[in-house]
């Protein structure tokens, strides 16, 4: 029998993303549960990033530039399911993305939401950039990572937080799954 998919819920975790249960989206947010969330960095042969820049309407961090992807992933599906799955509903994007790390983050917003997760970091490659998918993304755009690097040090209120945090302090692993491509970073 299949599980079916839950698009309101997260999925309650551990430290170690052991599963102890799910909670409404909102709620989740609201109570600040660790909850299990995933990121996807896509990189086109030139070595630039993809990056959007999250819709006005988002219910946290709306306007802001972030990596090419971010949800959670239901119950019923697999980490990298349901990046795959967020890419196509996100950027009708149609790209693989392998997973690279996993950390824990806790951001609270000015509107009162708490981001606590467990964040699954995925890298893929991609020359498409995709399309928009404007109830998601205000804007997309392929840049070179040192052009990010130094506009997230000197502006770094246009971005996410979760973004920032693997940037500027995870950069390591996704450089390794990049040097395994051996793909020049721009």
């Amino acid at each position: 029998m299949t599980q079916h998919l839950n698009f309101n819920e997260v999925v309650l975790v551990n430290s170690k993303d052991e599963v102890i249960g799910t909670m409404e989206k909102m709620a989740a947010h609201q109570s600040g549960e660790l909850h299990r969330a995933f990121s996807v960095f896509i990189f086109n042969e030139r070595g630039e990033m993809l990056i959007q820049k999250r819709a006005a309407t988002k219910y946290h961090s709306a306007g802001l530039w972030s990596n090419a992807c971010c949800s959670h992933p239901t119950l019923a599906e697999t980490v990298e399911d349901a990046a795959h799955r967020r890419l196509k509903e996100e950027l009708y994007l149609n790209a693989e993305a392998e997973f690279s790390f996993s950390f824990e983050y806790k951001a609270v917003f000015d509107n009162g939401l708490i981001e606590n997760e467990l964040d699954h970091v995925l890298v893929g490659f991609s020359n498409s950039r995709g399309s928009i998918n404007r109830e998601e993304v205000s804007a997309l755009k392929f840049i070179p990572v040192s052009e990010l690097a130094t506009d997230m040090e000197i502006n770094s209120e246009k971005y996410t937080e979760w973004f920032k945090i693997i940037v500027l302090n995870h950069w390591d692993k996704i450089s390794t799954i990049l040097e395994k491509r051996k793909l020049q970073i721009a």
